[in-house]
């Protein structure tokens, strides 16, 4: 089925006008805020990138101005989850304009969709992951289940940061350096989008087919591109995939933003699966760099992995543990367990 003519006309002839010349053009802004003001998610990475460049070499002069920018991020996001609680309500009205105008059978290829996405997220994590794992000497199965808690726990929030901390104290568990854990872990869930990805470039596929638009493979491939760029930080609250992908349709192809009214009914579905690719994605990276770099505990690896270590009792415990290594209070305990 194709989208409706009227509303997509203005978005044809933006893209039509949307050269590989101007894509790049585009990608500086005017002034530092008009990225901002003008809804251009790539001038804003633009602006983003050079301000982190700055601050990095400003250093310790710039603390401050750190500070205050990780706070306002804390802000946004709250701004954000604030809006998602109303998302029920649009993806009602989204599925029942898309059942009403185009008919049920609309609803059999929205199942298509979230059922190919999990085939091709469950397929990455056995095939792709699992051989990555296997460099390390680590079944994939066991390991997911060994997660089986943070899994749970990102499967009630669709979202892979509620289950960032207890992720960290597993990975050290199994064996893995802490400062391996507390660099890689961080970091991927702002570069090591797994699963966000995968959404993304599918969704993107559905949405041209369902409008009729054909994307070429070079136009496919620089897609993907910049889903790699507007993705960064898509984990920090949920449904986040969604507004990062509307943000890369409007910057490749912007006629095919008005299609993404049809994937609103079903992205509750998807943020589940991507955000659990997401984590398992992580985690694997964790195990893998704490090799290369010979920070890994195999004797302590395969004892978690065989005992089934990291329930609430075992945290309780390594809590205890990292008390017990602290300066401040080492000496009591010391005291204690001489006496």
């Amino acid at each position: 089925a194709t989208g409706d003519e009227a509303a997509i006309d203005k978005y044809r002839k933006q893209a039509a006008e949307h050269t590989p010349q101007d894509f790049i053009l585009n990608i500086i802004p005017t002034t530092m805020i008009s990225g901002f003001a003008e809804g251009e998610i790539l001038q804003v990475l633009f602006v983003a990138v050079l301000f982190g460049f700055a601050l990095m070499k400003q250093g310790d002069r710039a603390r401050s101005v750190n500070q205050l920018v990780e706070e306002a991020s804390h802000v946004m996001f709250g701004i954000i989850a604030i809006l998602m609680k109303a998302a029920p309500i649009g993806a009602f009205g989204a599925m029942a304009f898309t059942v009403g105008r185009y008919g049920v059978g609309t609803l059999g290829n929205l199942i298509g969709l979230v059922a190919t996405f999990y085939l091709t997220a469950v397929a990455f994590v056995i095939l792709v992951l699992g051989v990555v794992a296997a460099i390390a000497r680590v079944n994939i199965f066991r390991f997911l289940y060994y997660i089986r808690g943070e899994l749970l726990l990102v499967v009630a929030t669709s979202s892979s940061e509620s289950a960032l901390p207890s992720l960290m104290t597993k990975l050290e568990q199994l064996g893995c350096a802490k400062a391996v854990v507390g660099l890689v872990v961080p970091l991927g869930y702002s570069f090591n989008l797994d699963g966000t990805n995968i959404y993304m470039t599918l969704a993107t596929l559905f949405v041209s087919q369902a409008m009729g638009v054909h994307l070429s493979f070079a136009e496919q491939m620089q897609v993907m591109a910049v889903a790699m760029l507007t993705s960064k930080g898509a984990t920090g609250v949920t449904g986040a995939g969604f507004i990062t992908l509307a943000a890369t349709l409007g910057s490749v192809r912007p006629e095919l933003l008005p299609g993404m009214a049809v994937l609103l009914g079903v992205d509750k579905f998807m943020a589940e699966c991507r955000s659990l690719t997401n984590i398992v994605g992580n985690g694997v990276a964790a195990v893998v760099v704490s090799l290369l770099e010979g920070e890994l505990d195999r004797e302590m690896m395969n004892r978690a992995l065989n005992e089934g270590l990291g329930t609430g009792q075992d945290l309780q415990s390594e809590s205890n543990d990292d008390l017990g290594a602290d300066p401040e209070s080492g000496s009591t305990l010391e005291q204690t367990s001489t006496a």
